[in-house]
C-alpha cells in the first residue's frame, strides 16, 4: 500500500488513536460515564425527599396538622422537629439539612383572631436545587395553610361551600409546562450539559492531535503525504475522529430520546443532522482556534476557557437576551448555542425544520473558518517550531 495519499493518511489516523489511551478516554470513557451518571443521578426527573426540620414553637392541633402536612409532601424528608432556632440553624450550617420551617408561637391563637402570624422558612440556596425544591414546598405550604383557615372560618359562619372556595381562589391558575411537561431535570441537564461536554471534548481533542504534528515534528511527513495539500491532510487525518464523535452524538440522541425518553416531538432527521454538522462546526471552531495561536497549550487553554463559557453563554439556563449587552454578541461564536436552538424548535417545540432553518445555516459559517487560518498552518507545519 502507498504510503501518501488521502487513504493513507486516514488509516494512520486510526493509528494514531488506537495507540493513545488518552484519547480513547477523552473521545469515548469520559462521555459515555457522563451520560451514565446523568441518567442515574435524575433518573426520577427531580430530586426528591430533600431533608428538612420543623420548629414548632406553637405546639397546637393546627401547628401539628401543618408539620403533618409538609411530612408528607413528596420533595421533603422531614427528620421531625427541633425546639429552637439555633438548633435548625446548626443543623443547616452541618449540612444534615438543606432547610427549616418556623411556626411562631401562638400562631393558631394569632390566625384565628385575624392578626396576620408570619410563617417563616429557609432554605440552603447554595444547593440551587434542593434549595428551590424546599423553598416551593415551604411556601406552598404556608398558603395552603392560610387559605385552609379562611376557608374553615367561612364555612363555620354559613358561607356555601363553593362560594367560600371562589373567595379563597377567586381565579384557578392551570400551570402548563411545555416542552417539558412533567417538569423533568434531567430533560434540561440531559440535553444541555452533555452536547456542551462534547463541544469541550471535540475542541480539545482536534487540538491536542493536530499540535501533536508539531511536537512530535511529523507535520512536514504528514504534508508530503498529502503532497503538499494541507486541506487534504486535515480532512483525511480529522475524518476518523469525525466519524467516532457522530457516531457518538448519535448513540447520545438514542440514550436521551429512546432510552431515558426524553421529549421528541420532531423529525428524527433533523435532530441527527443537526448532531452531524454540530460535530463538524466543532471541529472547524478547534482548526481555527488553533490556526490563530498555533502553540498547542496556548490553544489548548484558550479551547478550555471557550469551552467552559458556553455552558453559560449558550443559553442553557439564562436567555442571553437579558444578559450584558456587552456579553450577548459572544453567545453567538459557539456551534452548541445553535444546536441547543435546533433542539429547543425540534425535539422540544415540535417545530417544522423551515423554523429552523437559520440555525443550520449558522452551522456552515464555522465551516469556512479552517480556510482563513489555512495558510497559517502551513507555514507552521512547513517550519514546526515546538514551544512547550
Amino acid at each position: 500500500m502507498s504510503n501518501k495519499g488521502f487513504k493513507a493518511i486516514w488509516v494512520r489516523g486510526w493509528l494514531q488513536i488506537a495507540r493513545r489511551p488518552l484519547l480513547w478516554i477523552a473521545m469515548l470513557v469520559f462521555p459515555l460515564a457522563l451520560m451514565l451518571l446523568i441518567s442515574t443521578v435524575l433518573e426520577n426527573g427531580l430530586p426528591t425527599k430533600v431533608p428538612a426540620v420543623v420548629i414548632d414553637k406553637d405546639g397546637t392541633a393546627l401547628s401539628r396538622e401543618v408539620t403533618q402536612t409538609l411530612g408528607g409532601m413528596q420533595m421533603v424528608d422531614l427528620k421531625g422537629t427541633v425546639n429552637s432556632y439555633t438548633d435548625a440553624r446548626q443543623m443547616l450550617q452541618e449540612g444534615k439539612v438543606y432547610g427549616f420551617f418556623l411556626i411562631p408561637e401562638n400562631f393558631e391563637a394569632d390566625l384565628m383572631a385575624g392578626r396576620g402570624p408570619a410563617l417563616s422558612f429557609y432554605t440552603n440556596m447554595s444547593y440551587f436545587v434542593p434549595g428551590s425544591m424546599l423553598y416551593r414546598t415551604f411556601a406552598s405550604t404556608a398558603i395552603y395553610t392560610k387559605a385552609g383557615t379562611v376557608l374553615g372560618v367561612a364555612q363555620s359562619v354559613g358561607v356555601n361551600p363553593d362560594e367560600a372556595e371562589g373567595l379563597v381562589q377567586p381565579v384557578s391558575i392551570s400551570v402548563r409546562g411545555i416542552g417539558n411537561p412533567t417538569l423533568n431535570y434531567g430533560v434540561y441537564i440531559g440535553n444541555s450539559f452533555i452536547p456542551g461536554v462534547l463541544q469541550l471534548m471535540i475542541l480539545m481533542v482536534t487540538i491536542f492531535t493536530l499540535g501533536e504534528e508539531v511536537k512530535k515534528h511529523t507535520s512536514r511527513r504528514l504534508l508530503q503525504m498529502a503532497d503538499g495539500s494541507l486541506l487534504r491532510a486535515l480532512v483525511a487525518k480529522l475524518l476518523p475522529q469525525t466519524i467516532i464523535w457522530t457516531v457518538l452524538a448519535f448513540f447520545m440522541l438514542s440514550w436521551l430520546y429512546r432510552y431515558m425518553h426524553y421529549p421528541m416531538n420532531g423529525d428524527w432527521f433533523w435532530m441527527c443532522l443537526s448532531e452531524l454538522m454540530y460535530v463538524l462546526a466543532c471541529q472547524s471552531l478547534a482548526i481555527f482556534i488553533y490556526g490563530i495561536v498555533p502553540n498547542m497549550r496556548f490553544s489548548l487553554s484558550i479551547a478550555a476557557l471557550l469551552g467552559i463559557l458556553s455552558f453559560s453563554l449558550s443559553g442553557y439556563s439564562f436567555p442571553p437576551e437579558r444578559m450584558y449587552p456587552a456579553l450577548q454578541p459572544f453567545c453567538w461564536i459557539f456551534p452548541a448555542r445553535y444546536n441547543f436552538l435546533i433542539y429547543a424548535d425540534i425535539a422540544l417545540g415540535g417545530r417544522h425544520v423551515y423554523y429552523s432553518r437559520v440555525w443550520f445555516a449558522a452551522y456552515c459559517v464555522f465551516y469556512f473558518l479552517p480556510f482563513i487560518v489555512a495558510p497559517l498552518i502551513k507555514k507552521h507545519y512547513r517550519k514546526p517550531v515546538y514551544t512547550p
